[in-house]
């Protein structure tokens, strides 16, 4: 029978169907980062004996959920869409709390995650394989397309609803188990997801979901020999281990990772448009995104005008609490992530950059002793400076002068990074012509570098990305199956 617990009612294992704790042992706890004295949630830091017993659970029920119709599989993602609907608000809530993600933008994740799960309740009623003529006689050849197994997700905090659905919706309607390790920054988030599909009555096994470190959890994921298939978002360092781990033990893998965005404004550019497009890409969820805008590129004819108008709009922008509907920059995730970014604004400072705009370490009104960065302005960089080079995962954008279109490109390309980029333009030439000259996986034209819509498919180029099949879309299923080609020949008869 489904679950009629509210949220967030568990901080615990969920493993064979059950909400466990183990017994004894140390805890995680997550804090608010607009109040760390705030402990929003405690769940186990589980042990590597814990993860084989979930993987172990998930194995034991692979051929009961590879045989259920996707028909089937698909109903229980419209059920588990619908108890997240129920709970909108509380959850937007939870996200504020937990990672500190404006609550206005909070309720559009969870609504996200709703709209992930009822799009591949329906991709899996008509998902199947192809059926191209054969060339021999009385033959009739087609493909069909099987769940692979078991399925390890290790998902991080700053999407901590919608990622860990876009990973396991698709894999669930396309008949695998599951074994979900979420980041230890956002359990309560991540264990909404499987107390929506406990509601919904999945049966007992399917989806498994363990807290704990990743040195414990996520290595027992990437080298279990019954686990075959891993799916990992994080940062570049963390992705390359997963990536080798999991190739080494022959498991298909996909590891989407860190980005340096770049956004060009010509000299054509709605100067309105490209501030919008600016401020929302580089502040909107404090720079906490991989797809976040890092680098601008502007041309020199109206870098002058598009600065001042940039710097005023960065001004006015709302930094303060996550669960105020009018902030729209709220703190960074944890002490840890504060530091490092105000580590880089001073390194920025030190390589002879001018910080333009920004850089405080902020106190908001209402909050105490949470870890806010003023929304962050640099001026006069260089191409080389660490600034300019490094993924700061905040909410700091570097604005560069630059003669041209050909110069614009280059620098943009001029990193080791290739997830999203976007062009503020009026000219038809310069937007056609990027989308082929930017080496990056999602191309805007006049639009944030973030915002992703998910029936395309979503990844990136270079260190951005294992670059194996992409994430969201209908291409995702691909991922998670395995596709025979089939030859029937008629034999005998008249």
């Amino acid at each position: 029978m489904p679950n009629d617990a509210r949220v967030p009612s568990h901080e615990a294992n969920y493993i064979d169907g059950e909400w466990t704790t183990p017994d004894g042992g140390e805890t995680i706890q997550s804090r608010s980062p607009s109040n760390p004295d705030e402990v929003v949630s405690e769940f186990p830091s589980s042990s590597r004996e814990v993860a084989q017993e979930a993987i172990a659970s998930a194995v034991a029920a692979q051929e009961g959920w590879a045989t259920t119709s996707p028909h089937a599989r698909g109903g229980y993602l419209r059920d588990a869409a619908d108890f997240i609907e129920s709970e909108r608000d509380d959850i937007a809530e939870l996200i504020a709390r937990e990672m500190g993600k404006p609550v206005s933008i909070a309720d559009g994740e969870v609504q996200r995650a709703v709209d992930l799960l009822n799009y591949y309740a329906e991709v899996g009623r008509d998902y199947g394989g192809d059926a191209p003529p054969s060339s021999a006689k009385n033959t009739h050849a087609y493909t069909e397309r099987e769940p692979l197994g078991t399925v390890g997700l290790i998902t991080p905090w700053n999407y901590p609803i919608a990622i860990p659905i876009w990973k396991l919706a698709p894999a669930l309607v396309a008949g695998n188990t599951i074994v979900l390790k979420p980041a230890s920054s956002s359990p309560a988030i991540a264990a909404v997801v499987a107390q929506a599909f406990d509601h919904a009555g999945l049966p007992d096994s399917v989806l498994n979901f363990v807290t704990g470190p990743g040195s414990e959890i996520g290595d027992e994921i990437t080298k279990s020999d019954d686990v075959d298939i891993v799916s990992f978002t994080g940062s570049t360092q963390a992705g390359m281990y997963v990536y080798e781990d999991a190739a080494t033990e022959g498991k298909r893998v996909q590891c989407e990772m860190g980005g340096k965005n770049p956004l060009i404004v010509d000299d054509t550019a709605d100067i309105e448009t490209a501030v919008e497009v600016t401020t929302g890409g580089a502040f909107a969820a404090t720079g906490q995104s991989c797809t976040a805008t890092s680098r601008v590129y502007v041309f020199e004819d109206i870098y002058d005008e598009y600065l001042s108008a940039l710097t005023d709009a960065t001004a006015e922008m709302v930094v303060g609490d996550p669960l105020d509907p009018e902030t729209e920059v709220g703190p960074k995730v944890d002490e840890a992530s504060f530091e490092e970014v105000r580590g880089y604004i001073e390194g920025g400072k030190r390589d002879g950059a001018t910080l333009h705009h920004g850089g405080r370490a902020l106190e908001p009104d209402g909050v105490e002793d949470g870890y806010f960065v003023e929304p962050t302005i640099f001026t006069d960089v260089d191409h080389d400076m660490q600034l300019m080079r490094e993924e700061i995962f905040g909410p700091v954008v570097g604005v560069m002068k630059v003669s041209g279109y050909e110069e614009a490109v280059e620098l943009a390309n001029d990193t080791k990074y290739g997830l999203s980029a976007s062009i503020c333009t009026n000219r038809l030439d310069h937007a056609k012509e990027f989308v082929g000259d930017i080496e990056a996986g999602v191309v805007k034209v006049n639009q944030a570098t973030t915002g992703i819509e998910f029936q395309l498919p979503f990844g990136g180029m270079k260190m951005s990305s294992s670059e194996t099949t992409k994430e969201q879309g209908r291409q995702a299923i691909d991922f998670f199956t395995h596709e025979k080609a089939v030859y029937i020949t008629h034999v005998g008869g008249d």
